[in-house]
């Protein structure tokens, strides 16, 4: 058993206070530190006797409430998920225990709350950015929102919204393989949408009312500004063992073959001249 013999305020943190204790032997000794709103929890005074089990609910009380403000910083840049805060905690070497009791305190006061994020999150990324439903879903899962609340808060990314987006970035994709064969175009296409998170649903519908089909002349000027390059690459090979390997590069580019060879044609009898 040992008794509260003074209680001082802290000199850089007016809010906490030392204790110092006499564990019987008539010795005033440092006992511990604590918050003020533990202090009045526990109605700490001169005089006060407390046994085992007291200071280790103080202690413990006085865990949960440095933890508490750790976790108020962190929030207060912006919503966190329950993990993300769980995370942040643990970085920080607190017991896994008091994580707990604090994520309890966090939710009944409603700083944390799976659901609204996930929701406002869902907005945010919509709004600002052109990341697909499936990206924001792996996003979310990460953050360690439930499956159930994120497919609820995926209703917010409605069909015409990632029409809108996906648009934005094929339009993109397209520009940036110009110099490319359809095939390949489209494959481009396809593929960074993927990326982004978008089903195959979306990106049919995205290459059926985008036209990214180029005319006849265009594919000319693609096989050409690919066939150069090839042809750099190649031009050490003569007859036979250079039209095969300009053919296979080319054809994989998605070039039709009878183009191919009239590409080949043309640099040869440039050669010839």
């Amino acid at each position: 058993m040992a008794v509260i013999t003074k209680i001082t305020t802290q000199k850089k943190n007016n809010e906490r206070y030392n204790v110092f204790l006499d564990h019987g032997d008539g010795k005033e000794v440092y006992g511990f530190s604590v918050d003020q709103d533990v202090l009045i929890k526990f109605h700490l005074k001169k005089g006060l006797e407390l046994d085992d089990l007291d200071l280790t609910e103080i202690h413990f009380d006085d865990e949960v409430k440095k933890a508490m403000n750790m976790a108020a910083g962190f929030l207060s840049h912006r919503m966190r998920s329950a993990k993300e805060v769980h995370d942040y905690l643990a970085t920080k070497e607190i017991d896994g225990p008091i994580i707990l009791e604090v994520l309890h305190k966090l939710t009944e006061l409603n700083y944390v709350n799976d659901k609204e994020f996930a929701h406002a999150f869902v907005r945010t990324q919509v709004n600002t950015t052109v990341k697909g439903p499936e990206v924001i879903k792996k996003e979310l899962i990460e953050k360690g929102i439930d499956k159930e609340i994120i497919e609820t808060a995926l209703n917010e990314f409605g069909i015409d919204y990632q029409l809108e987006s996906a648009k934005k970035i094929a339009e993109k994709a397209a520009k940036q393989s110009k110099m490319s064969s359809n095939q390949v175009l489209k494959q481009k296409v396809e593929q960074a949408l993927l990326r982004k998170g978008y089903n195959w649903s979306i990106i049919q519908q995205v290459l059926e009312e985008s036209n990214f089909e180029k005319e006849d002349n265009e594919i000319w000027e693609a096989l050409v500004f690919q066939g150069e390059k090839a042809h750099r690459k190649y031009q050490k090979y003569e007859g036979f063992a250079y039209s095969q390997k300009m053919k296979q590069a080319l054809f994989r580019k998605g070039f039709a073959i009878e183009l191919i060879e009239k590409f080949i044609e043309m640099k040869q009898h440039d050669e010839d001249m």
